[in-house]
C-alpha cells in the first residue's frame, strides 16, 4: 500500500475538527461531587476548572484537617468524573478517526 499524502492531510483535518468539537463539548460539561455525606460539594467543568466549592461551616470550625481531606476527596472525584466523560466522548470520536482504516 503506497502512502497517500492527500488522504493523510484529509485525515489530519478531520482529526483537528473533531478535536475542536470535543473541546467545545467538554467546556459545556459540568460534574458535581460530594464528600463526607454531603458536607463538601464541588462543581467542576469539563476542562477541570473548579466552578464551585461549598462546605458545612461547622466542619471548618471543629475539624479543619478533616475539611481539607474532604475537599481533596470531592475534587479528586469530580476530576475522575470529568476523565470518565472525556473517555466516553473520545470513544465515539476514535471510531470515526481510524487512520487509513478499511482500505482493503
Amino acid at each position: 500500500m503506497a502512502f497517500n499524502l492527500g488522504q493523510f492531510q484529509e485525515w489530519m483535518e478531520q482529526a483537528r475538527r473533531q478535536y475542536e468539537t470535543l473541546q467545545q463539548k467538554m467546556s459545556a460539561v459540568v460534574v458535581e461531587s460530594t464528600a463526607g455525606a454531603g458536607m463538601v460539594k464541588v462543581r467542576m467543568n469539563g476542562q477541570k476548572m473548579l466552578l464551585e466549592l461549598k462546605f458545612e461551616p461547622e466542619v471548618a470550625r471543629t475539624d479543619p484537617e478533616m475539611l481539607a481531606e474532604l475537599v481533596r476527596a470531592a475534587i479528586n472525584e469530580a476530576s475522575r468524573r470529568v476523565d470518565e466523560r472525556l473517555q466516553s466522548e473520545l470513544g465515539g470520536i476514535a471510531s470515526g478517526l481510524l487512520p487509513f482504516g478499511n482500505q482493503g
